[in-house]
């Protein structure tokens, strides 16, 4: 089996010895760069199955690398590294593309066990029972083929937003508390902190409604978390 490729992109000499160290030792190939025009040159021969990327970088930041991969229609997972306790530098991340993020100093461990996680939701093939269509309105979901529809246009969604929306589908007209989505899609606890799902919930609303903010099949439950109906419900409620 081909080992799976990282990208590690931090100017830390440090932290990029110590990741590269860590993920080498449980059998990821690893490749490093230090500034964020760094990785697309890096990305042409090296071909990462995950990036993490450090949000303070020389020549282009984090948040500029992560646009310009998602405007190129790259859809690479990817972990933003951060030294910002801010939660705003946090969602910013979110927003401009990245898949999850982690705040230094973390555990090599703990990473090494998200980009599993990712690796993990993505290779696993679904069974036959699940590789059936789902069409939920004008919403279709083809989990064989990892595309999704709305109203007959193909449309492009992070892996995350992929997931997040499939497990939805799977669960449609259950209401859903943050955490359990949090267990389900990014498949470990992440000790409380259920903004992620807001923001990837936020994206894919962009993506598949007709009106974002007037959400007609991913309905907010106050205070519990969020529904996928079919009907053009009027449960939801101000963010």
């Amino acid at each position: 089996m081909m080992k799976k490729k990282i990208l590690v992109v931090d100017d830390e000499p440090s932290i990029s010895m110590l990741i590269e160290f860590n993920l080498k030792l449980v059998g990821f190939e690893v490749h490093c760069v230090y500034d964020g025009e760094a990785v697309f040159q890096a990305i042409q021969h090296f071909r990462p199955d995950v990036i993490v990327l450090d949000l303070m970088l020389p020549k282009m930041d984090g948040l500029q690398v992560c646009r310009k991969l998602r405007g190129q229609n790259n859809l690479v997972p990817i972990i933003m590294l951060t030294a910002m306790q801010d939660l705003s530098d946090k969602i910013a991340g979110l927003d401009n593309g990245a898949d999850d993020y982690m705040t230094k100093p973390f555990s090599p461990q703990e990473l090494i066990s998200r980009i599993q996680a990712i690796l993990r939701r993505i290779q696993t093939l679904p069974s036959a029972e699940e590789s059936a269509p789902i069409t939920i309105g004008q919403i279709v979901v083809k989990p064989d083929q990892r595309e999704v529809t709305v109203r007959g246009e193909l449309i492009e969604l992070t892996p995350k937003e992929y997931e997040l929306l499939l497990f939805l589908c799977k669960h449609r007209g259950k209401v859903l508390s943050r955490q359990q989505l949090l267990h389900g899609v990014w498949d470990y606890h992440f000790l409380g902190d259920t903004r992620i799902v807001d923001v990837h919930i936020s994206h894919l609303r962009d993506k598949i409604e007709v009106i974002a903010r007037s959400p007609e099949y991913i309905v907010t439950i106050r205070n519990v978390g969020y529904k996928l109906t079919e009907a053009a419900a009027k449960e939801s409620v101000a963010y």
